[in-house]
């Protein structure tokens, strides 16, 4: 995840390259290290020096990398034509490499040429089974098609073998949520509390889905996890507050008659509901009536 420092140093060196000013070598750098995707930028900036053959021959090892960026970014941009002669250049140098089979299959991909290219991915797997860029592409092209039980069955069995991939439980359990399988996705985020037990976007999703469940036993666990996102977040996540007032809602609904099913329930709905309100009246005082509104309709008290 990019820090705030190192995306306003990348915003910075990024107007700087585009008044003029220079360093588009380390632009280009500083979004390889980053790992984001700016595309456009990275495609005109890194044309500019390969078509310098000064430029490009005082990269020294480092030219065959800018080939690569470029043609990612090519692809990106469906400059296609342009991925294609920085691919050729690559596969003239390494004839035999496997990275550069890699962005070959890729330039099918961009193609729509979906057949061929997951004929190249099956073989670049053959070779080595462990090339978690090729698994993912997999998943990448069946999501291209509309095929998310595909991309759901080539992540779990990636998921077998590399359990550590954050970012691969997420994507899982996003799809999962698009296709309403919500007691999936809470195991997907189950998995990613166990692992990274500090981040509060997990804590907030898992709760989220167990709302969506509903039932009182879910009811109460969402808001415990809305109560976490809370503390992790020092008081001032707006979605994991406004969670706090619904479960609460919802839970004085379904035990109507029955004993008190959340004897921590009014507190914690006040607490939350003036948070929100003190949030309201210092960065939206003109919405602050129809927060009011919705705590009438949700019958929240603050």
């Amino acid at each position: 995840m990019v820090t705030k420092t190192e995306e306003k140093q990348l915003n910075r060196l990024e107007s700087q390259v585009d008044n003029g000013g220079g360093g588009a070598w380390e632009y280009l750098c500083l979004v390889r290290k980053l790992k984001v995707r700016r595309s456009v930028k990275v495609l005109k900036h890194g044309l500019w020096i390969l078509n310098d053959s000064k430029k490009r021959s005082s990269l020294g090892p480092e030219e065959w990398t800018l080939y690569e960026q470029v043609a990612v970014a090519a692809m990106d941009c469906q400059s296609l034509d342009v991925a294609k002669d920085c691919v050729n250049v690559l596969q003239k140098k390494f004839p035999e490499s496997k990275r550069v089979g890699r962005l070959e299959a890729m330039l099918l991909e961009a193609k729509g040429s979906w057949g061929e290219a997951e004929k190249a991915y099956s073989s670049l797997l053959e070779d080595n089974p462990f090339d978690q860029v090729v698994h993912k592409r997999r998943v990448a092209l069946v999501k291209a098609q509309g095929n998310l039980s595909g991309a759901i069955d080539f992540l779990n069995k990636y998921l077998e073998t590399f359990m550590a991939d954050h970012d691969a439980w997420r994507e899982l359990a996003e799809i999962y949520i698009s296709l309403q399988m919500y007691k999936q996705a809470a195991f997907c985020y189950e998995e990613l509390m166990l692992s990274q037990p500090t981040v509060p976007l997990y804590h907030l999703a898992y709760a989220d889905v167990l709302y969506t469940l509903g039932g009182i036993e879910n009811l109460l666990t969402a808001k415990k996890y809305y109560s976490i996102t809370i503390d992790l977040t020092g008081g001032k996540n707006t979605r994991a507050l406004f969670g706090i007032c619904l479960c609460t809602s919802a839970i004085a609904q379904l035990s109507k008659g029955r004993n008190k099913e959340d004897k921590d329930s009014p507190d914690l709905q006040s607490l939350a509901s003036a948070a929100l309100e003190k949030e309201y009246k210092q960065r939206a005082s003109d919405k602050l009536s129809a927060l009011t509104l919705a705590f009438k309709t949700l019958k929240v008290s603050s």
